[in-house]
């Protein structure tokens, strides 16, 4: 086999084996996971559109009611700039320097009422009837005496749709001080409409201490509406009040819900819309979430009973010789529809549901089953065996490796355990398990060293025997990255301690010769000496292997 060879020590080229031929996927049974998912999304739209309904209706009627303070301010605006004017023509009239209703005062009072903004008539009136106006002349027959509808503090007088200024389908308001009146023009209320939204004007009888409609809409809502600043709901309808602080009226504004939904019906629909397609997604991720995490569970449980799970190795070569020195079983599987599942979801499923000690008691069997012959007679080779944090709590751990061992009739010290760094997070645990373990001959590893969780002062409490310095660091070697500058102190860390160091992850013949270099024993593993293969296949290149003679050294 051809050799690279780095200053006094050889690295030999790994042997690239074909990735495993996949076999044919079974036919998945998909009727009752078609129909889950199906179910799921449309109970999730269904959901979503509902959410979107109440949500949307909440949203809607609220920004619409944002609305309606601005354009109560707006009538509580208008009506008291109206009735500023209003008060100011009948004080021009009452001070009138022309006789009592003659040709003369008539004349004045209509060149008033034209040059006003807001009325459209305007005269005299005595004793409740009335004696002259701007349009009617001089009345010769004054009508019958009119009964104020409201009475101000002032000694304002308000009538609504007075005979002689009736409208059809307009409300006349008609003021009167003293013994002038004023008519306010109803065709000005039109500037106020802001469908769908609705203003009405309460007055207040300052002798009768009753309140009612002045001009505007009829509204169902209580006096306390009303008369009340502020905003309130009631029957289904939002309402919005000022009152004027210089006359004796409150101004209303308000919407019913339904008229909001009808106004913004694009905007609503939209909402329901958008609920339905996010519940539907969000069913559609359940389903698949649920077929993943509980249909996984249930076929790997399944899978480690019938013992259906596979075992790869990958070897691991010492760099100074190039030799195969050991092999780290690695757990493989694929689920009931062909796929194959990552060790990483697996696993974590495992430990998650708690049966995590049954997988690795599978690949502790199976491992030593299919070394026992090779660990029996090369007394130099290891084989490495992942542990969790739950394996170490485990009561049947121990046991159920001892067991292994004495079955197989292999020795403890051929059998390493791998521990990642957060299996050793708590101190305790990992402290005496280490120590049963090392007493049983094991040796102890930690594995994917440099993500965090040991010291050094730590590590030297262990007693380890070994670190297996994670592949995101040989992965920097020949780049930029900080991270490749941590890679002398862990070495050195790593010799201080007077603890074996295995690389992962090495892929190219760049990386293999960094280490190469290095001085100290350093053993190395990853896809430039091979892939994880299942054991036929290992036996062949460890063979192969066998029959090689160490190179001699040469200097570049």
């Amino acid at each position: 086999m051809r050799g690279v060879f780095v200053g006094r020590k050889s690295v030999k080229n790994r042997v690239k084996l074909p990735k495993p031929v996949e076999v044919d996927r079974p036919v998945p049974r998909i009727g009752k996971r078609v129909l889950i998912t199906v179910l799921a999304t449309a109970l999730g739209a269904g959901c979503g559109a509902l959410a979107g309904f109440i949500l949307g209706r909440i949203l809607t009627i609220h920004h619409t009611h944002l609305h309606l303070k601005p354009y109560c301010d707006r009538v509580l605006r208008e009506g008291e700039i109206s009735a500023v004017e209003a008060r100011s023509v009948l004080a021009q009239i009452n001070a009138s320097p022309y006789a009592f209703c003659s040709d003369q005062e008539v004349a004045w009072i209509r060149t008033r009422i034209f040059q006003s903004e807001y009325l459209k008539e305007g005269g005299r009136i005595r004793g409740g009837r009335i004696q002259c106006s701007a349009t009617l002349g001089r009345v010769e027959k004054p009508l019958a005496e009119a009964v104020p509808d409201f009475t101000q503090p002032s000694g304002i007088r308000l009538y609504r749709n007075l005979t002689p200024f009736l409208i059809p389908g307009k409300t006349v308001i008609t003021v009167q001080l003293g013994e002038s009146f004023v008519v306010y023009s109803p065709w000005n209320l039109k500037d106020l409409g802001a469908a769908p939204m609705h203003f009405t004007v309460t007055e207040q009888d300052t002798l009768s201490q009753r309140s009612g409609l002045l001009v505007g809409e009829q509204s169902t809502a209580s006096e306390s509406v009303l008369l009340k600043e502020g905003g309130r709901r009631q029957d289904g309808q939002t309402y919005f009040t000022e009152c004027s602080s210089r006359f004796n009226a409150c101004f209303t504004t308000y919407i019913s819900d339904r008229e909001v939904l009808e106004w913004n019906r694009a905007e609503f629909t939209a909402y329901i819309l958008l609920g339905s397609l996010s519940g539907g997604l969000l069913g559609f991720a359940f389903s698949l979430l649920y077929r993943l995490r509980r249909s996984l569970a249930y076929q790997l449980r399944r899978s480690i009973a019938h013992n259906a799970l596979g075992v790869v190795y990958q070897p691991i070569v010492d760099l100074a010789t190039g030799r195969i020195v050991g092999a780290e079983a690695l757990v493989r599987w694929t689920d009931d529809e062909g796929r194959k599942v990552s060790p990483e979801v697996f696993v974590r499923i495992a430990e998650e549901r708690g049966f995590v000690g049954e997988l690795t008691a599978l690949v502790v069997r199976r491992a030593l089953s299919d070394f026992a012959g090779t660990l029996a007679r090369r007394r130099d080779f290891n084989i490495s065996i992942n542990v969790t944090a739950a394996d170490l709590a485990d009561d049947k751990f121990l046991p159920m490796l001892e067991d292994a061992v004495r079955q197989n009739k292999v020795k403890a010290q051929s059998v390493t355990l791998e521990l990642t760094e957060g299996s050793t997070a708590r101190h305790t645990l990992a402290y005496d398990a280490i120590q049963d373990l090392r007493q049983m001959g094991h040796r102890i590893h930690i594995d994917d060293f440099g993500t965090g969780y040991s010291s050094l002062s730590y590590l030297n409490s262990l007693s380890i025997d070994a670190i297996k310095i994670d592949k995101s660091f040989t992965r920097s070697i020949g780049t930029y990255s900080v991270t490749v500058g941590i890679l002398p102190q862990i070495l050195a860390m790593a010799e201080t301690l007077k603890l074996a160091v295995i690389v992962e992850g090495i892929e190219t013949a760049e990386q293999a010769k960094y280490f190469g270099l290095m001085e100290q024993k350093i053993l190395a593993q990853g896809w430039f000496f091979g892939y994880p293969m299942p054991a036929a296949e290992f036996y062949k290149l460890l063979a192969e292997d066998e029959k090689k003679e160490t190179p001699p050294a040469t200097v570049e």
